[in-house]
This record gives structure tokens, sequence and C-alpha cells, in this order.
């Protein structure tokens, strides 16, 4: 079945008087039809204006003489089987939809915390790339479902307009994935610099000034890329910093018929509009890739020469960014493409299917998965960051002459401190928490200083002092005193 079909005015076929007409083995009253000005159209419709209806079997309504149809369907229903386009929209949105689960097990992979948060290194810097990839997926899983309908409305309507409307969200975003993969790799290279030394970088450089501006540029190319005002031409450009989603989209839909379709909505896919929004994505890949050369000159690259330094930028460039960056450009350039040539475009209703998926969804798609594929095997930033210190400790370890016993050591019985023996028996209540200590008194001190055999007094007296404490403690009487103690007193 085709997609658009041919749509032309038809006058109402005779009937058996002048106020009837027979249309499809069915008599209607034309008198009723034409005062409520209905059209018929050659697609089996009729229409006035602000209602159509389909009047072919088994969808054919009842009329009556007050202009009211019984059991009728708008022109605007799903009754149309599943298409190419729909299929194949339900395949990227069944993928886009198990890159949420990938994403969000990645997310709290690498969002996880396992060192104290650091002011210049905040936790968010490397939780935004995941977070805008949930964004890709949301959107793009919107428009691949919203690309069944597309093939099963009778005529297009919103389903073909809400499925570019995310498709055109998928593009700034996709472009912010690739930017925060990018940037925070290289907050990752600085992270490591500075965890082995961090006098090594300068913080009032114009480095630092550079990445502080940078994010602001891009996401000016970006925010520009990704929304306008309702209403712009070319004398009104300078008023207009906002290109491509916030726009009335209503035109796309008239494409009816190839006539509707020339004439109302390619006008307005190749607008200023949209091209001026892939060039401004264009200026956002280019940022991107200077933060990346940025990132490996000041904190990978050592190298001299022009030649050395083109062939040290490829080989210090992660792989994924190998990919990333020319699957995103190669998403921007068809976006351009579009823009300038109708007949390729998603928002034409029969577009080519293997160039609109081929060049549109599977860009993004791959990026998605390239992301997956590095958060599985790429570990934990605090993870590793602890792993490079322990190497480091035991380097200068080696380097000292020291060599540390594992930390089993120190969970063999044999070698339990007897410290934690004590602790662990006042815990259980097998070793008192304090004992009472005796202290001798001011006369015990003086008869000691005063007769040698004090020394001897004092000891028998500490020891009755302690019996009577402990006769006290049993609630038994004490003994009487010693004779030489009473003695002593008297002297």
């Amino acid at each position: 079945m085709d997609t658009i079909k041919v749509r032309d005015l038809l006058t109402f076929p005779g009937g058996d008087n002048s106020s009837d007409t027979l249309i499809n083995g069915i008599h209607w009253n034309l008198t009723t039809l034409q005062h409520w000005n209905y059209t018929y159209y050659s697609n089996q419709t009729f229409s006035n204006g602000s209602l159509c209806l389909l009047v072919f079997d088994p969808y054919t309504p009842h009329l009556l003489e007050n202009g009211t149809f019984l059991n009728s369907t708008t022109c605007y229903a799903a009754i149309n089987p599943m298409g190419a386009r729909s299929k194949t929209g339900l395949v990227f949105a069944a993928l886009y939809a198990l890159s949420i689960v990938l994403t969000l097990v990645n997310l709290r992979k690498h969002g996880r915390l396992f060192l104290p948060t650091e002011k210049r290194f905040r936790a968010s810097g490397r939780r935004r790339p995941w977070y805008w990839m949930l964004v890709v997926a949301g959107c793009a899983l919107v428009s691949g479902v919203s690309n069944v309908d597309v093939d099963r409305y009778y005529l297009p309507e919103l389903p073909l307009l809400l499925s570019n409307l995310f498709w055109f969200l998928t593009l700034p975003t996709t472009m912010c994935v690739v930017w925060e993969s990018v940037r925070h790799w290289g907050s990752w290279q600085e992270r490591q610099l500075l965890d082995h030394d961090p006098f090594v970088l300068k913080q009032d450089d114009r480095r630092s000034r550079v990445e502080f501006w940078l994010p602001l540029l891009f996401y000016l190319f970006v925010f520009m890329a990704g929304s306008s005002s309702r209403d712009m031409d070319c004398y009104s450009w300078p008023q207009n910093f906002l290109v491509a989603v916030p726009r009335s989209w209503t035109p796309l839909e008239l494409q009816r018929d190839p006539n509707q379709q020339r004439r109302n909505a390619a006008p307005v896919a190749t607008d200023l509009r949209f091209k001026s929004a892939a060039f401004l994505l264009l200026g956002s890949w280019l940022a991107t890739v200077f933060s990346l050369g940025h990132s490996i000159k000041h904190y990978r690259l050592r190298s001299r020469g022009l030649v050395h330094r083109g062939l040290g930028a490829v080989k210090y460039t992660p792989t994924r960014f190998l990919l990333t960056l020319p699957l995103s450009l190669a998403m921007i350039g068809y976006e351009a493409a579009c823009a300038f040539d109708f007949s390729i475009s998603p928002l034409k209703l029969d577009t080519p299917l293997s160039l609109m998926y081929g060049l549109g969804w599977t860009p993004a798609a791959a990026i998605l998965l390239v992301h997956e594929v590095a958060g599985y095997a790429d570990p934990n930033d605090d993870r590793e960051l602890l792993r490079q210190r322990r190497l480091r400790g035991a380097q200068m370890d080696a380097e000292m002459g020291i060599t540390r016993k594992p930390h089993w050591w120190a969970r063999r019985s044999d070698h339990a401190s007897a410290t934690g023996n004590a602790e662990r028996q006042i815990e259980m209540g097998s070793l008192p928490a304090s004992q009472e200590v005796v202290r001798p008194s001011h006369g015990q001190v003086a008869a000691s200083l005063l007769s040698p055999e004090g020394l001897g007094v004092q000891g028998s007296n500490g020891g009755e002092m302690a019996h009577r404490n402990d006769a006290a403690a049993r609630g038994t009487a004490p003994r009487a005193p010693l004779q030489g103690l009473r003695s002593m007193l008297d002297i």
C-alpha cells in the first residue's frame, strides 16, 4: 500500500434524483452534504475542512438529515497494517530500551564514591555522560514507537510530527553525550596528575581559562541548535537565537498527496532554521574535538614537532573517541543534508528508509553502544585512583627497602596483640574494667620516714587495709589492727 495516496477533488456522482448521490453502492443525502460543505475526494473520504471521514467499507458511516454521522471513522485513524518503517522503528525502540537498563548499571558503577568528594572533581562530572545517555535513549524510544503509527495512520498527522520532533531532540543530546565523555576524560587525566603531584599544574593559566569557557561555548551551540522562535525569516534572524524545535510543525502534516507535500511540507522542512541548526551542531562538534586536543596536549602529550604531535594525538586518543567522533559527524552531516534535500529527510512521509535509519538512527545507537561497552570495561575512577596510590606506595617502599607484611599477617592467632585480647576480655566481662588502688595515708608515710621498720609495717598495713576492703566487700567485720601500727602512731 502506498504511503501517500493520490487525492483529487471529485464531484459527487449522480444518484436516483438531484438530492441523492451514490458512492460505493450507498445512497447519501446530497443536500445535507452540500449544506455542511462536505467535499468528496478520490481517496474515498468526506471532508469539510474541520472534519474528515472515511466512506469505504468497513468504515462507512450513516448520515442523518441533520448532518450527523453515526459510526464514523476519522481519516486520522490507525487502520493500515505495519510497514517497514514501523517494524524498523520497533527494533530501534527495543535497542534503546535495552540501552536504558545498561546505562543505569554503568551509572551505578561509575557514579559511586569510594573517596571523599573533592571540590575540583565532583561526582556529577562523571555521572553527566550517563544522564545524557538516558535522555537520548528516552527520546529515541519515543521516536521509534511513534513510527509505528506513521505507517498505520490512513492520513499523516500527529505521529509523523512526534517521531521527528523526538528525533531532532536526540541530535543535540547525543552531542552532549560525546562532549561530556570527552570532558570527563580530560578531567580524569588532570585528577591523576594532581593526585601524584598537587603542584604540577597551575590554576590561573591559559589552560584553566580555556577549560572554564569551553563548556559554555559548547552548550551555547547545542541549545541554539535545539530550539527556535515561532516565526522567523531572513530579516529577523539576529533576534532569533534559538533555532529548531519550538516552532510550528503543523505544515509538515500536510502530506496527504504529492502536490500538498511539495507545496506545504517541503519548504518548511528545508527552511533557514533547519539549516542553521545543522551548522550550529557542527560548531558543537568542533568544540568537542578542540576539547579532546586540549586535554591530550596538557595531560598526555609530551612530544615536539608537528608530525610527532599528530601521531601522539592519535596514539593517546581513547578508542571510544575514535569511534564516537566520526559517528557524531556522520549524524550531523545527515541532518545538514536533510535541511537542503527534502527527498532524504525523515520529515518526508515516504522517505528512503535505508538513509533515514542508516544515517539518522544508527549513529546515535552506535554511540550509546560504544559508551556502554567502554563503561563495562573501564573501572570506577575512585577505585582506579586507590589502585594507583597502592602501586606508588609499594614502589616507594621498595626504593627504601621496606618490606611490609601482608594484610592477613595481623589476623593470625599467634601474632595477636595482648591489647586486643584484653579488650576482648573486657567486652565479654571476664576481666574487670578497673581495679581499686589503695594508696598509703600521710601517717603511714611519716612512720616510714621515722623508723626503718616502718617499711615492713607499711607493707603489713597495706595488706591489712586491702584485706579490710575485701572483708567489707564480702560483708564481714574487719579484724583488729596490729599493735605495731599503734606504737608507731604514738611516736
